[in-house]
């Protein structure tokens, strides 16, 4: 029996979750919540093997964060993140200690169960890259990961100096850099460029 506790803040994948670990009977859901923080807490006290663990929870609470509290706190625990935020910072920190898997929403419901067997045996889920998204004429695929980060300080409040100075570059190559991504995915303007990274969840920011 793998005993299951789901973290997820959106109503229709809480009965998603729900009725697929009901379909089941190796899998026992234990209980559903919304905020990452309780997790952390029910994870100390519950035995759970396994959390599928939303990465925007309630509150914006970070559920990457909640999930490397949990492994530390709580070794037998497995921490599978369950997300549609395709920014490559997620699937980054996940691989880098906050989780044991991770899977993307848009993906079918036997893959998720056996993704769930799979971390409760000890093994670690991973895709190589996170998904490309369409912006405009690109995908974002074609930004290069040093271009990403340079959008995402700006997305942050960092200034084209800043970030020059965050990436041992020069202010002109920042701003060299933002002129080709906004030229080749053929927008107008940065603003629009910067929408459309936050529209589709190629840039998450909001994450407490």
């Amino acid at each position: 029996m793998i005993r299951v506790l789901v973290v997820e803040d959106q109503k229709i994948m809480q009965k998603y979750f729900e009725y697929m670990l009901s379909q089941e009977s190796e899998f026992k859901h234990v209980q559903t919540v919304a905020d990452a923080e309780e997790a952390v807490g029910i994870c100390s006290y519950s035995a759970i093997d396994i959390v599928l663990m939303d990465v925007q929870t309630f509150h914006n609470h970070d559920g990457l964060k909640a999930g490397k509290a949990i492994r530390e706190a709580c070794p037998h625990t497995k921490i599978l993140i369950v997300t549609s935020l395709i920014d490559p910072k997620v699937l980054e920190r996940a691989k880098s200690g906050c989780a044991d898997s991770l899977w993307y929403k848009d993906h079918g419901e036997e893959e998720i169960k056996d993704v769930i067997r799979r971390t409760v045996n000890g093994e670690h889920v991973f895709p190589d890259v996170s998904p490309g998204v369409e912006l405009n004429w690109i995908t974002s695929g074609e930004i290069s990961p040093r271009q990403l980060e340079m959008l995402r300080l700006y997305i942050c409040g960092f200034s084209y100096s800043e970030i020059a100075r965050e990436m041992n570059c020069s202010t002109a190559g920042v701003r060299w850099n933002f002129q080709e991504m906004i030229m080749k995915a053929g927008y107008s303007c940065k603003e629009d460029l910067i929408a459309a990274a936050l529209e589709s969840k190629l840039i998450v920011t909001t994450l407490k």
